[in-house]
């Protein structure tokens, strides 16, 4: 046999396995976009309610501000606007509410090529991922939209002989974009402890280097939330200082990991120390006999 057609048989022999990966993302793929398509049906078919849902913080602020929170009103200056409006709506909840399923299928997808400890390790942060995620998009949906929409409420002008009205009227689709940008703010944010573990557990952090970089993660965090939040001071302070917390809330995670790390490994020394005494036992010679 020549080496081409060794060469050809090696690669015949390594398409199998190839076509099978290929299969199986294209099954993991089909069932992720149709989760995606199936959500976002139901949101679009819902959109004007979840949209009525996401003004009630505005309704808040407008009762904070000490204004009638019946007469909130909301605007378009486009004939197409409130439709797009309500198509981003629906994509943005139909990825929310299908996450849950694209991180199965991912797992799923990846899960085979993982050791058993790897998977073991690996769920829990699949787990953790979605429920941080919606801790975030609850801070900003019950504290954090209603003080920024009472902060802008107090810029607003009573029209008197000597200054004209001023007077808040947000554009549907400038709310929405105001508090999906905060919602996927935070909720990215909020995923901190999550790579910050990850990335623990695989060795590429330590505790020690998070605590050492504690100064350098409070400047970025502030330049984060310059860039992801708003061009006001309220929401700036409002995404750095939970950030921080977080970054606290992923060294303590860190030095748990790191403990329990240590634990194992002292286990399985004494367990390979027993194993190989053991091991050595048949082989010493027996004890002389008492005389």
């Amino acid at each position: 046999m020549s080496i081409a057609d060794t060469e050809k048989d090696e690669i015949e022999k390594s398409s199998a396995p190839l076509m099978e990966h290929l299969i199986e993302l294209r099954r993991r793929l089909i069932w992720s976009i149709g989760g995606f398509f199936v959500a976002f049906l139901v949101c679009f078919f819902f959109a004007k309610k979840l949209f009525n849902l996401l003004v009630i913080p505005f309704k808040w602020a407008t009762q904070w501000a000490g204004l009638d929170p019946h007469k909130v009103e909301l605007i378009y200056t486009a004939p197409q606007e409130f439709f797009f409006t309500q198509v981003k709506l629906a994509m943005f909840g139909g990825m929310v509410i299908a996450f849950p399923l694209i991180a199965t299928q991912i797992y799923k997808f990846i899960a085979p090529g993982l050791y058993k400890n790897e998977r073991n390790a690996f769920l829990p942060f699949l787990i953790a991922s979605p429920i941080l995620f919606l801790m975030g998009a609850s801070l900003v949906y019950f504290f954090f939209t209603p003080m920024v929409m009472w902060f802008f409420l107090a810029m607003q002008q009573a029209g008197t002989d000597d200054q004209v009205q001023i007077s808040l009227l947000p554009k549907v689709s400038e709310y929405l974009s105001l508090i999906m940008t905060l919602i996927f703010s935070f909720g990215l944010v909020f995923q901190l402890p999550v790579v910050t573990s990850l990335m623990t557990r695989v060795g590429m952090l330590s505790s020690k280097a998070l605590a050492e970089k504690r100064k350098w993660a409070i400047v970025i965090a502030f330049v984060v939330a310059a860039i992801l939040t708003p061009p006001d001071p309220m929401s700036q302070i409002g995404l750095a200082i939970p950030t921080i917390i977080l970054y606290e809330v992923s060294i303590w995670a860190a030095r748990l990991i790191e403990r329990d790390r240590e634990k194992q490994k002292v286990a399985r020394d004494k367990k390979e120390a027993a194993e190989e005494m053991a091991a050595k036992a048949p082989d010493e010679p027996p004890a002389p006999a008492a005389s």
